[in-house]
């Protein structure tokens, strides 16, 4: 298998431009970009929002606006938006991140049973506290806000989480695997919570 790597900013059109043009018709697409900062909502300016609602609301809007009918055509596609956990329990500070990907939530509940007659399926993935080097920041930030040791505030953040630890990358990406496989040709149009029962949801 040859990767092409493609270095480029997605939130541009020149940027995805480069992308599609290393990968003109893909059977996968995964959408993933960076949260917007956290904050209080009143000193976020207009700016900020409409760079997180490019970022995570219309730029995976558009790469699957580039590539669905591609996928129709071959009859097969697999659609993976990579969002949050925010989205079900929406966190007080994130209000950009709240906001634009919640868009896109109720974007992908539109099509998403459209595109399923043609096995091409389209979900979200919601991943809640993992051990990665965002969330690492985070925590230092917070740390120095509270003026509290990292390691006191690592210790208290990985309590909020029922499964008493932080999620594994490799757990992430075996999830959002079988979301892009055959087997998974029944599932559209679905929001998948993978964040250690950290959300109490509903039966």
């Amino acid at each position: 298998m040859k990767v092409t790597v493609v270095v480029t900013d997605i939130t541009t059109e020149a940027g995805r431009q480069a992308a599609l043009a290393a990968c003109p018709n893909p059977d996968i697409l995964i959408n993933n970009a960076g949260g917007p900062p956290p904050g209080d909502f009143r000193n976020f300016t207009h700016d900020m929002w409409i760079a997180a609602v490019e970022a995570n609301m219309l730029t995976p809007i558009e790469l699957i606006k580039a590539t669905v009918d591609g996928m129709i055509g071959r009859r097969f596609g697999r659609i993976v938006n990579i969002t949050s956990s925010a989205v079900k329990a929406p966190i007080d500070v994130l209000g950009l991140s709240n906001g634009a990907r919640s868009g896109l939530t109720g974007f992908v509940a539109g099509i998403a049973r459209k595109t399923v007659a043609h096995n091409v399926t389209i979900n979200n993935l919601l991943p809640g506290a993992f051990d990665t080097d965002r969330l690492k920041s985070t925590i230092v930030a917070a740390a120095k806000a509270q003026g509290k040791p990292v390691e006191e505030v690592h210790a208290a953040r990985m309590k909020t989480v029922p499964a008493g630890r932080f999620g594994n990358p490799d757990e992430f990406g075996d999830a959002c695997a079988y979301l892009c496989s055959k087997q998974a040709g029944y599932i559209t149009g679905q929001n998948f919570l993978i964040d250690g029962g950290a959300y109490p949801g509903t039966f």
